[in-house]
């Protein structure tokens, strides 16, 4: 992969260099770029230490590849490894989610972005990706109340507990992004070839068949690919309603049907459970867990980056005006735009809902004793402590996602080629797309473990970097690609060298958008559990702030609220989970509106340079 230090043709990924003068200016300079490869390098290393990890676990013990991937029984104690009933139960929720999300969220893209005006395009908009800001542990929480009775009385089966269960809340979850990603997609579509279709004498929905969609189907097809993505990681909401069992699969093609409604496993649900604890971290045990990561990742590695290339594939063939019956005409055009905006109703039907439901069962977060109390007992006093202790990994995580994030996105979008930005971007973006129980469990084994670190803090908030690294570099190596090219041919006129030209030039145009995604970065961050849970949190007994490194955990919001959701037979742990949830909605939410006010606030900045 080679990088060019010289201004790159394509535009506008501006570089500017010049022989510098001075051994301060020289230092300066180095220093500069030092920080900007280092972001490059985190993004690398999160790949080698996840690689390795899972590499080292397989070479640990010996891996049966033929009985991982063909045989449905799992048996530690026998030693017999199959895991073809998770691989079963991953594949069958996400079609269950993309059945359910994908004419949704197209449906709901459409009538965003082709059949309302922008003043009711954008709240609508914000509605949907306020959905997108709800942690997973909250969507978990209400699917134990809402949608496994839901499945309890649809299938007669006690407790709700089951495949349908999981693949239902996978595709509330995934809804926010499909539309936002197909909004983009639809939105990149030019006038023109609306115009040319209206001129046509062809009916809206004409129109958006014939020349609109014909445009956007690659980038549309990459938001299913990354919500599949998404789906095919996720594992605390999915593992608190599947029910979690063994070797379930279907028995016969009749069976398939019937199964849904029955308690299953994925990938993810057994990794997320106590197995790898009792595992340790070596011997054919350890092996077939990270085996099973293996697969894991290599599946939601060629579903992000095949989004990622689905959105910038070859363009599509020039429309062709295609007319239905004349007849039918009128009506069709009327049922399809009823359709469409029904579509958009439901995610914001869903916030609304899911709103409610919090505040009506989590009405404890509304009186400030709950925030600024100590907890009591298993489920008694208020969440001082999970806020202190939410908010110190935030802090911590931000601090060193910032200048990491911010420095791979000035080498994506001023230093790289055009075929080594594209290789950079892919692997950030897979980077993003990580499932983050795999990542908690190489940091338990490298921190908690290997380091001797035990529970801590720390360990929990470098967990999160990854997390946050990938949003901050893309959405920065994006606005540097939006300067206009007027700007780099002054800084060339200038003759500022290309340190100069990025503290001059590059960061006070880019630190708006920056800000943003370090924010919406933050906002996915506060609702992980699944790699807290392994190395940094405890329920109860860790004083508010941690006084060292290691051996020091804290409590936070999201495995606070996993905890009690798992006694759901006591009330008050009940009442304690919701409470605990709304307030951390309110921290998420608070993250993203600041971050789309900044975006909307700082789009078209006129202060491009110091």
């Amino acid at each position: 992969m080679g990088l060019i230090l010289e201004r790159p043709a394509r535009a506008p990924g501006p570089a500017v260099s010049r022989p510098s003068s001075g051994s301060g200016r020289g230092s300066r300079a180095r220093w500069v770029w030092s920080w900007a490869y280092s972001g490059i390098l985190s993004v690398l290393l999160t790949l080698a230490v996840l690689l390795g990890y899972l590499v080292t676990g397989i070479a640990s013990g010996t891996v049966d590849w033929t009985a991982l991937l063909t045989s449905s029984t799992w048996s530690p104690g026998n030693l017999a490894f199959g895991g073809l009933a998770m691989i079963y139960g991953s594949a069958v929720v996400c079609v269950l989610a993309l059945a359910l999300a994908v004419p949704v969220g197209w449906a709901a893209a459409v009538a965003l972005s082709e059949y309302l005006p922008p003043r009711l395009a954008k709240p609508l908009r914000l509605s949907i990706e306020l959905l997108a800001a709800v942690p997973s542990i909250v969507y978990g929480l209400i699917g134990i109340m809402v949608i496994r009775p839901f499945v309890a009385d649809l299938g007669d089966v006690p407790g709700g507990d089951s495949l349908l269960a999981a693949g239902i809340v996978l595709a509330v979850m995934i809804t926010p992004t499909i539309v936002a990603v197909s909004v983009d997609a639809l939105a990149s579509v030019p006038g023109r070839y609306r115009e040319a279709a209206y001129s046509l004498g062809l009916t809206r929905r004409e129109v958006i068949r014939s020349a609109v969609l014909p445009q956007a189907r690659p980038g549309m097809r990459a938001g299913v690919l990354l919500g599949l993505a998404r789906a095919l990681g996720e594992a605390i909401a999915v593992f608190m309603v599947i029910g979690r069992a063994d070797g379930r699969l279907p028995e016969s093609a009749g069976d398939v049907f019937s199964s849904l409604v029955r308690p299953g496993q994925t990938l993810t649900t057994k990794l997320a459970g106590p197995e790898p604890m009792l595992a340790g971290t070596s011997g054919p045990y350890f092996a077939a867990l990270c085996g099973l990561g293996i697969i894991l990742l290599v599946l939601v590695a060629v579903a992000t980056v095949w989004g990622t290339r689905g959105s910038t594939g070859r363009a599509a063939r020039a429309p062709r005006a295609r007319r239905s019956s004349a007849w039918l005409r009128t009506p069709k055009d009327r049922l399809t735009t009823v359709v469409r905006l029904g579509a958009l109703l439901l995610p914001g039907a869903l916030l609304v809902g899911m709103l409610g439901i919090l505040l009506a069962r989590g009405g404890a977060a509304l009186n400030p004793v709950f925030w600024f109390s100590a907890s009591e007992g298993a489920s008694g006093g208020g969440i001082r402590d999970q806020i202190l202790g939410t908010l110190l990994l935030l802090a911590t995580a931000a601090l060193i996602a910032l200048p990491l994030g911010y420095g791979a996105g000035i080498v994506i979008g001023t230093r790289a080629s055009a075929r080594t930005a594209r290789v950079l971007e892919t692997l950030t973006v897979a980077v993003g797309g990580t499932p983050t129980i795999l990542l908690g469990l190489a940091g338990y084994v490298l921190f908690c473990t290997t380091m001797g670190w035990g529970r801590s803090w720390l360990a929990g908030a470098v967990v999160l970097v990854p997390v946050v690294v990938p949003v901050v570099a893309l959405t920065t190596a994006g606005r540097i690609r939006s300067m206009p090219g007027e700007i780099t041919e002054a800084a060339l006129a200038l003759g500022l060298t290309s340190s100069q030209y990025v503290r001059s030039v590059v960061i006070p145009y880019t630190w708006p958008a920056t800000l943003t995604g370090l924010l919406l970065g933050l906002a996915r961050a506060a609702g992980e559990t699944a790699p807290l849970i392994f190395t940094a949190t405890v329920f109860f007994g860790a004083p508010a702030l941690p006084t060292g490194i290691v051996n020091a955990p804290v409590q936070a919001l999201p495995t606070h609220i996993f905890t009690l959701s798992q006694d759901s037979g006591a009330p008050e742990a009940i009442a304690q989970a919701w409470g605990s949830a709304l307030v951390l909605v309110l921290i998420t939410a608070g993250l993203l509106s600041l971050a789309v006010l900044l975006r909307n606030r700082f789009e078209g900045a006129r202060r491009w340079t110091t």
